[in-house]
């Protein structure tokens, strides 16, 4: 089984490594790539309307750029610790085996692309949905990049728990199954059912963390759809995707 997860804005900045290595990330065809993105990241973050180019929140653009402009001479940590917020709070790797999680979930990124839980880079900010003034939009640079690079053709299933921008980025090959999250509630005695954003974070990330903890190995979208029920969840299959249903 391969779980496949979004990055998030929320980083650690705590980093401890040396500076990044290219050489040593996961998935070394991305490198060119990842080359080129790195010095239009880093030169844009120097422009007077970066916060704009960037999609950058007022109040956390001045951090953002700062760490931009230093990314080939900060400290790096591994992913496991460098992205934080809800998802990531709900998958609580620290509670996981790190070598098992390490195998089975691929992390997709504006700037990187795909990375391991192992992989050592520093704390950066650039969203997928970014176009890059020297580069271009950010999809379509990574979505021939990752055709060439990326395989996860083992024949495990592959659980992909992205949101769009980085869904739209590589398209997982069968046996494949995308993780939707609904709240339902009764309305006029009506049962009614709603996409729902925050909460979906974390019951990704505590979906995540509880197959990884039990050890699931499920290769079909049934064997899926029964671990996750074991494990508590209330879910169902529509086609190529795991409805995961929160009720009021």
């Amino acid at each position: 089984m391969h779980i496949l997860l979004p990055p998030s804005e929320k980083k650690a900045a705590d980093g401890d490594g040396p500076p990044v290595d290219l050489a040593s990330l996961s998935f070394p065809g991305l490198n060119p790539l990842r080359e080129r993105l790195l010095g239009a990241l880093s030169d844009v973050s120097r422009r007077a309307g970066a916060p704009s180019i960037l999609k950058l929140p007022a109040g956390q653009a001045e951090e953002a750029l700062a760490r931009n402009r230093a990314l080939r001479e900060s400290a790096t940590l591994p992913v496991a610790r460098l992205y934080t917020g809800v998802l990531y709070d709900n998958l609580d790797l620290s509670d996981l085996d790190a070598a098992s999680a390490a195998e089975q979930v691929v992390v997709f990124s504006g700037l990187w692309g795909a990375l391991r839980l192992t992989d050592r880079v520093p704390a950066y900010r650039l969203a997928m949905a970014v176009s890059l003034p020297a580069a271009g939009r950010l999809g379509a640079l990574w979505r021939p990049a990752m055709r060439e690079a990326l395989r996860l053709d083992d024949g495990g299933l592959i659980v992909d728990m992205r949101s769009g921008p980085y869904a739209s980025v590589w398209k997982a090959p069968r046996p494949a199954v995308a993780v939707r999250v609904f709240r339902e509630r009764v309305v006029g005695g009506e049962t009614q059912r709603t996409v729902v954003s925050h909460m979906a974070k974390a019951t990704r990330g505590r979906i995540a963390h509880d197959l990884l903890k039990a050890g699931a190995a499920p290769r079909t979208p049934d064997e899926l759809l029964k671990a996750v029920a074991d494990l508590g969840h209330t879910a169902e299959l529509d086609g190529t995707n795991l409805d995961v249903i929160l009720n009021d």
